[in-house]
């Protein structure tokens, strides 16, 4: 028992490669869930998971911390294989689940506590403490007393305040308001800086977009994309809005390879995505009455729907 764990400590000392996920599969009775994700994410990433609800990414996470157990494949946490040594890997990430179970009678502190408590007590309780005035939680209040986005903030504290070499996050800002979520996402930066490997599943694109160095695109429990964020958003994928000085037949141009129009806001002016070469499309134009033309770079989430769109 003593040379496993101290096997199981150089292991985890020696990663560079703080998530190594493959062929990982997930069935529940006839439904596939998880139809061989591979994923590897690098030690100090913000990394994205991105999908929608039902899309495979909460199956995925709890397959990787073995609270459920895969059919097929297998993970690497910071070098540890969660299945043979749960605790090694417990100890050194910082889970929030997409559904967080309390007990209504503690208050928030003791909530806390006891979530410290399963982990061999390693929380910084200074930090929580900052942590907890950060996200304005009252830490006297029982729990049955919160708001949704209040219990998310306590998910959130538990997660970070024994500052994990990695962090899961299954929808970190869920109920949370917008501001209350662009502080959940800077302290998220702010644990990368220290050292923090972050890996988060999330729907919402902009998310992503303003915090993931990296993000995977999860679609029916298969990973259809991973990639640099911006790599993404700046491929040669373009939106035009073209104005006419006179009513057009605005349907020719979708003959054009690469083509397709978005929207007609009206018989002067059309809404179209390019993608590739935009040459033979400013060529075609030259044969319109143009008044004017605005182009713009897709978001994150135009790429995402475009995903599932195909």
């Amino acid at each position: 028992m003593k040379i496993q764990r101290n096997a199981s400590i150089e292991a985890a000392q020696n990663y560079e490669v703080a998530l190594d996920v493959s062929g990982l599969t997930k069935s529940y009775g006839k439904v596939q869930a998880l139809r061989g994700i591979n994923l590897q994410v690098q030690r100090g990433e913000i990394f994205g998971f991105l999908g929608p609800n039902g899309a495979g990414k909460t199956t995925t996470i709890r397959c990787l911390l073995d609270t459920i157990r895969p059919d097929g494949g297998t993970t690497r946490i910071m070098g540890l294989d969660p299945q043979e040594d749960p605790v090694g890997v417990q100890t050194r990430v910082g889970y929030l689940p997409g559904e967080m179970q309390f007990y209504d009678n503690f208050s928030a502190e003791r909530q806390l506590r006891f979530f410290s408590d399963m982990r061999g007590s390693h929380a910084d309780w200074s930090y929580a403490r900052q942590l907890a005035e950060r996200l304005v939680l009252d830490l006297k209040i029982p729990i049955k007393s919160l708001s949704k986005g209040n219990k998310q903030k306590v998910g959130v504290i538990q997660a970070l305040m024994h500052r994990p070499q990695l962090l899961l996050l299954d929808e970190p800002t869920s109920g949370l308001d917008p501001l209350m979520q662009q502080e959940v996402l800077a302290l998220l930066r702010e644990a990368n800086t220290a050292g923090t490997t972050v890996f988060f599943s999330s729907h919402i694109m902009s998310e992503a977009e303003h915090v993931a160095q990296r993000v995977a695109i999860i679609r029916t429990g298969e990973i259809v994309e991973v990639a640099e964020t911006s790599s993404l958003t700046q491929r040669a994928l373009h939106r035009l809005t073209i104005r006419f000085k006179q009513p057009v037949n605005g349907s020719r141009l979708e003959q054009l390879p690469g083509v397709e129009i978005l929207s007609r806001p009206d018989d002067c002016s059309v809404v179209l995505q390019a993608a590739g070469d935009m040459e033979m499309l400013v060529r075609a134009l030259g044969n319109f009455p143009v008044l004017d033309l605005e182009t713009t770079r897709p978001t994150l989430e135009d790429v995402f729907l475009a995903y599932y769109k195909q």
